[in-house]
Protein backbone atom coordinates (compact mmCIF):
# COMPACT_ATOMS: atom_id res chain seq x y z
CA UNK A 1 0.00 0.00 0.00
CA UNK A 2 1.02 3.63 -0.59
CA UNK A 3 2.12 5.80 1.96
CA UNK A 4 2.17 9.80 2.75
CA UNK A 5 5.14 10.90 5.14
CA UNK A 6 3.98 13.85 7.02
CA UNK A 7 6.37 16.12 8.24
CA UNK A 8 5.47 17.86 11.89
CA UNK A 9 7.33 20.88 12.95
CA UNK A 10 6.65 21.93 16.54
CA UNK A 11 7.66 25.51 17.69
CA UNK A 12 8.76 24.86 20.90
CA UNK A 13 9.73 21.30 20.58
CA UNK A 14 9.76 18.83 23.52
CA UNK A 15 8.54 15.15 24.46
CA UNK A 16 5.19 16.16 25.73
CA UNK A 17 3.97 17.86 22.37
CA UNK A 18 5.48 15.01 20.40
CA UNK A 19 3.43 12.46 22.55
CA UNK A 20 -0.01 14.73 22.28
CA UNK A 21 0.62 15.43 18.76
CA UNK A 22 0.74 11.35 17.62
CA UNK A 23 -2.25 10.46 19.97
CA UNK A 24 -3.95 13.19 18.05
CA UNK A 25 -2.45 12.24 14.70
CA UNK A 26 -2.89 8.91 15.58
CA UNK A 27 -7.44 10.02 15.35
CA UNK A 28 -6.72 11.21 11.58
CA UNK A 29 -5.86 7.68 10.60
CA UNK A 30 -1.41 8.29 11.33
CA UNK A 31 -0.11 4.79 12.10
CA UNK A 32 3.29 5.54 12.62
CA UNK A 33 5.84 8.15 13.85
CA UNK A 34 9.76 8.94 13.74
CA UNK A 35 11.09 11.48 16.32
CA UNK A 36 13.06 14.14 14.77
CA UNK A 37 14.63 16.95 16.11
CA UNK A 38 12.32 19.37 15.80
CA UNK A 39 8.92 16.80 15.62
CA UNK A 40 7.80 13.93 13.79
CA UNK A 41 7.33 12.26 10.66
CA UNK A 42 4.22 10.72 10.57
CA UNK A 43 2.89 7.98 8.57
CA UNK A 44 -0.52 7.64 7.08
CA UNK A 45 -1.60 5.03 4.04
CA UNK A 46 -2.69 7.85 1.20
CA UNK A 47 -6.27 6.09 0.64
CA UNK A 48 -7.05 7.33 4.33
CA UNK A 49 -5.45 10.69 4.62
CA UNK A 50 -8.40 13.26 5.45
CA UNK A 51 -6.15 17.01 5.10
CA UNK A 52 -9.20 18.19 7.02
CA UNK A 53 -9.28 16.08 9.19
CA UNK A 54 -5.78 16.27 10.23
CA UNK A 55 -6.22 20.14 10.31
CA UNK A 56 -9.36 19.60 13.06
CA UNK A 57 -7.97 17.52 15.19
CA UNK A 58 -4.29 19.52 15.66
CA UNK A 59 -7.12 22.74 16.24
CA UNK A 60 -7.28 20.62 19.86
CA UNK A 61 -3.35 20.56 20.87
CA UNK A 62 -3.25 21.90 24.01
CA UNK A 63 -0.79 23.85 24.56
CA UNK A 64 -1.25 26.93 23.40
CA UNK A 65 2.23 28.41 23.12
CA UNK A 66 2.65 25.84 20.65
CA UNK A 67 3.15 26.62 16.81
CA UNK A 68 2.57 22.87 14.62
CA UNK A 69 3.17 23.15 11.18
CA UNK A 70 3.48 20.29 8.52
CA UNK A 71 4.52 19.01 5.18
CA UNK A 72 2.92 16.07 3.11
CA UNK A 73 4.81 14.01 0.75
CA UNK A 74 5.14 10.80 -1.14
CA UNK A 75 6.87 8.24 1.29
CA UNK A 76 9.30 6.46 -0.60
CA UNK A 77 7.97 2.80 -1.24
CA UNK A 78 9.70 0.40 0.91
CA UNK A 79 9.53 -1.94 3.56
CA UNK A 80 8.54 0.85 6.83
CA UNK A 81 8.77 -2.38 9.32
CA UNK A 82 12.55 -3.43 8.50
CA UNK A 83 14.16 -2.02 10.62
CA UNK A 84 12.07 -3.09 13.96
CA UNK A 85 12.09 -6.82 11.97
CA UNK A 86 15.91 -6.82 12.23
CA UNK A 87 16.15 -5.55 15.59
CA UNK A 88 13.20 -7.20 17.51
CA UNK A 89 12.33 -6.09 20.82
CA UNK A 90 13.43 -7.21 24.36
CA UNK A 91 11.21 -9.38 26.02
CA UNK A 92 8.42 -8.14 28.26
CA UNK A 93 7.21 -9.62 31.49
CA UNK A 94 3.88 -8.14 32.67
CA UNK A 95 2.43 -8.73 36.30
CA UNK A 96 5.28 -11.23 36.75
CA UNK A 97 3.08 -13.73 34.89
CA UNK A 98 3.27 -13.30 31.33
CA UNK A 99 6.45 -12.71 29.25
CA UNK A 100 5.89 -10.89 25.61
CA UNK A 101 9.04 -11.99 23.59
CA UNK A 102 9.77 -11.86 19.51
CA UNK A 103 12.12 -15.12 18.10
CA UNK A 104 14.92 -13.14 18.39
CA UNK A 105 14.87 -12.29 21.67
CA UNK A 106 14.33 -15.32 24.28
CA UNK A 107 13.18 -14.60 27.47
CA UNK A 108 15.46 -15.28 30.23
CA UNK A 109 12.91 -15.76 33.04
CA UNK A 110 9.99 -18.53 32.72
CA UNK A 111 6.81 -17.40 33.86
CA UNK A 112 3.56 -19.13 34.09
CA UNK A 113 2.35 -17.69 30.63
CA UNK A 114 4.59 -16.90 27.54
CA UNK A 115 3.68 -15.44 23.80
CA UNK A 116 5.55 -15.01 21.35
CA UNK A 117 4.96 -12.21 18.70
CA UNK A 118 6.85 -12.01 15.29
CA UNK A 119 8.45 -8.32 15.66
CA UNK A 120 6.88 -6.19 13.07
CA UNK A 121 5.42 -2.99 14.17
CA UNK A 122 6.51 -1.99 17.67
CA UNK A 123 2.55 -0.90 18.51
CA UNK A 124 1.12 -4.52 19.91
CA UNK A 125 3.57 -6.06 20.77
CA UNK A 126 3.45 -4.92 24.38
CA UNK A 127 6.11 -2.65 24.36
CA UNK A 128 3.35 0.14 24.20
CA UNK A 129 1.68 1.03 27.50
CA UNK A 130 -1.90 0.37 26.07
CA UNK A 131 -1.16 -3.18 25.31
CA UNK A 132 0.33 -3.89 28.40
CA UNK A 133 -2.50 -2.53 30.39
CA UNK A 134 -5.50 -4.76 28.72
CA UNK A 135 -2.64 -8.02 28.87
CA UNK A 136 -2.28 -7.22 32.93
CA UNK A 137 -6.74 -6.85 33.27
CA UNK A 138 -6.88 -9.91 31.12
CA UNK A 139 -4.39 -11.63 33.67
CA UNK A 140 -6.44 -10.28 36.52
CA UNK A 141 -9.74 -11.59 34.90
CA UNK A 142 -11.16 -14.87 34.87
CA UNK A 143 -11.56 -15.22 30.81
CA UNK A 144 -12.45 -19.86 30.86
CA UNK A 145 -14.76 -20.62 28.32
CA UNK A 146 -15.39 -16.70 27.42
CA UNK A 147 -16.23 -16.05 23.58
CA UNK A 148 -14.43 -12.76 22.92
CA UNK A 149 -14.11 -9.59 20.82
CA UNK A 150 -10.75 -7.79 19.80
CA UNK A 151 -11.54 -4.54 18.09
CA UNK A 152 -8.96 -3.53 15.82
CA UNK A 153 -6.12 -6.78 16.61
CA UNK A 154 -3.36 -5.22 15.20
CA UNK A 155 -0.71 -8.09 16.03
CA UNK A 156 -3.46 -9.90 17.60
CA UNK A 157 -1.36 -9.98 21.36
CA UNK A 158 -4.92 -9.59 23.06
CA UNK A 159 -6.90 -12.04 21.56
CA UNK A 160 -3.50 -14.55 21.70
CA UNK A 161 -3.30 -13.38 25.35
CA UNK A 162 -7.13 -14.11 26.00
CA UNK A 163 -7.21 -17.79 24.49
CA UNK A 164 -3.87 -18.74 26.60
CA UNK A 165 -5.65 -17.63 29.52
CA UNK A 166 -8.67 -20.01 29.06
CA UNK A 167 -11.61 -18.08 26.27
CA UNK A 168 -13.15 -20.88 24.33
CA UNK A 169 -13.09 -18.63 21.22
CA UNK A 170 -11.87 -15.30 20.06
CA UNK A 171 -13.18 -13.34 17.12
CA UNK A 172 -10.73 -10.65 16.13
CA UNK A 173 -10.85 -7.66 13.28
CA UNK A 174 -8.88 -4.84 12.04
CA UNK A 175 -9.52 -2.28 8.96
CA UNK A 176 -5.87 -3.02 8.21
CA UNK A 177 -5.49 -6.07 5.52
CA UNK A 178 -1.65 -6.38 6.76
CA UNK A 179 -2.62 -6.27 10.70
CA UNK A 180 -5.43 -9.48 9.39
CA UNK A 181 -2.27 -11.26 8.02
CA UNK A 182 0.03 -11.28 11.20
CA UNK A 183 -2.77 -11.61 13.93
CA UNK A 184 -3.30 -15.11 11.69
CA UNK A 185 0.36 -15.44 11.39
CA UNK A 186 1.06 -15.14 15.10
CA UNK A 187 -2.18 -17.17 16.48
CA UNK A 188 -0.48 -20.00 14.73
CA UNK A 189 3.22 -19.69 16.46
CA UNK A 190 1.00 -19.30 19.29
CA UNK A 191 -0.68 -22.78 18.54
CA UNK A 192 -4.29 -20.68 19.10
CA UNK A 193 -5.10 -20.35 15.80
CA UNK A 194 -7.78 -23.22 16.24
CA UNK A 195 -9.83 -21.08 18.50
CA UNK A 196 -9.87 -17.65 16.41
CA UNK A 197 -11.89 -15.67 13.43
CA UNK A 198 -10.04 -13.03 12.14
CA UNK A 199 -11.99 -10.83 9.67
CA UNK A 200 -10.53 -7.80 7.70
CA UNK A 201 -12.83 -4.63 8.13
CA UNK A 202 -14.16 -2.31 10.63
CA UNK A 203 -16.82 -2.13 13.10
CA UNK A 204 -19.67 -2.56 10.46
CA UNK A 205 -18.46 -5.69 10.39
CA UNK A 206 -20.40 -6.45 14.23
CA UNK A 207 -23.99 -5.57 12.49
CA UNK A 208 -23.98 -9.03 11.00
CA UNK A 209 -22.65 -10.75 13.86
CA UNK A 210 -24.90 -13.23 15.58
CA UNK A 211 -22.54 -14.52 18.03
CA UNK A 212 -22.56 -12.63 21.87
CA UNK A 213 -18.99 -11.78 23.52
CA UNK A 214 -18.40 -12.39 27.12
CA UNK A 215 -15.19 -9.71 26.81
CA UNK A 216 -15.07 -7.25 24.09
CA UNK A 217 -11.36 -5.24 24.05
CA UNK A 218 -10.64 -2.46 22.31
CA UNK A 219 -7.34 -0.59 21.97
CA UNK A 220 -7.93 2.08 19.25
CA UNK A 221 -7.93 6.11 19.50
CA UNK A 222 -10.49 7.97 21.44
CA UNK A 223 -12.36 9.23 18.17
CA UNK A 224 -12.89 5.73 17.01
CA UNK A 225 -14.11 4.19 20.56
CA UNK A 226 -16.94 6.89 20.62
CA UNK A 227 -17.70 6.62 17.11
CA UNK A 228 -18.32 2.27 17.68
CA UNK A 229 -18.85 2.12 21.11
CA UNK A 230 -22.27 1.70 20.79
CA UNK A 231 -21.62 -1.14 18.36
CA UNK A 232 -19.22 -2.79 20.86
CA UNK A 233 -22.14 -3.01 23.25
CA UNK A 234 -24.69 -4.28 20.88
CA UNK A 235 -23.06 -7.91 20.54
CA UNK A 236 -22.18 -8.39 24.16
CA UNK A 237 -23.79 -10.61 26.33
CA UNK A 238 -25.28 -9.77 29.68
CA UNK A 239 -23.02 -9.10 32.15
CA UNK A 240 -20.17 -8.55 29.74
CA UNK A 241 -17.09 -6.38 29.57
CA UNK A 242 -15.77 -4.12 27.90
CA UNK A 243 -12.00 -3.32 28.15
CA UNK A 244 -11.08 -0.17 26.19
CA UNK A 245 -7.51 1.23 26.16
CA UNK A 246 -5.44 3.34 23.46
CA UNK A 247 -6.57 7.16 25.37
CA UNK A 248 -4.70 9.35 27.32
CA UNK A 249 -5.85 9.97 30.91
CA UNK A 250 -7.72 13.27 30.13
CA UNK A 251 -10.24 11.15 27.80
CA UNK A 252 -11.15 9.18 30.65
CA UNK A 253 -14.24 11.21 31.67
CA UNK A 254 -15.70 11.37 27.86
CA UNK A 255 -15.43 7.64 27.31
CA UNK A 256 -16.76 6.93 30.71
CA UNK A 257 -19.99 9.73 29.83
CA UNK A 258 -20.65 7.99 26.51
CA UNK A 259 -20.43 4.57 28.41
CA UNK A 260 -23.19 5.51 31.01
CA UNK A 261 -25.57 6.13 28.38
CA UNK A 262 -25.03 2.55 26.94
CA UNK A 263 -25.67 1.01 30.03
CA UNK A 264 -22.08 0.51 30.97
CA UNK A 265 -20.92 0.44 34.85
CA UNK A 266 -16.66 1.67 35.22
CA UNK A 267 -15.24 -0.93 37.26
CA UNK A 268 -11.78 -0.15 37.13
CA UNK A 269 -9.65 2.38 35.80
CA UNK A 270 -5.38 2.01 35.18
CA UNK A 271 -2.87 4.69 34.36
CA UNK A 272 0.67 3.95 32.49
CA UNK A 273 2.21 7.28 32.33
CA UNK A 274 -0.63 9.68 30.53
CA UNK A 275 -2.08 6.80 28.99
CA UNK A 276 -5.12 4.79 30.24
CA UNK A 277 -7.34 1.93 30.43
CA UNK A 278 -10.88 1.54 31.40
CA UNK A 279 -12.85 -1.44 32.41
CA UNK A 280 -17.10 -1.45 32.01
CA UNK A 281 -19.76 -4.00 32.67
CA UNK A 282 -22.96 -4.30 30.79
CA UNK A 283 -25.58 -4.77 33.07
Amino acid sequence: MKYYEVEFTLEPCSQDARDILSALAGEAAFETFEETENGLLGYVQQELFDQSLLDAVLEGFPFEDTHISYKVREAEDRDWNEQWEQEGFDPIVVNSQLTIHDGRHLPTETTPLSIEIDAHLAFGTGTHETTRMICASLLESDVTDSNVLDCGCGTGILSICALKLGASSCTAYDIDEWSVENTRHNSVINQVDSRITILHGDATLLDSLQQRFNLVMANINRNILLQDMERFVSVMAPQGTLLLSGFYQQDCALLQSKAQTLGLTLQDTRHDGDWACLSFRYS
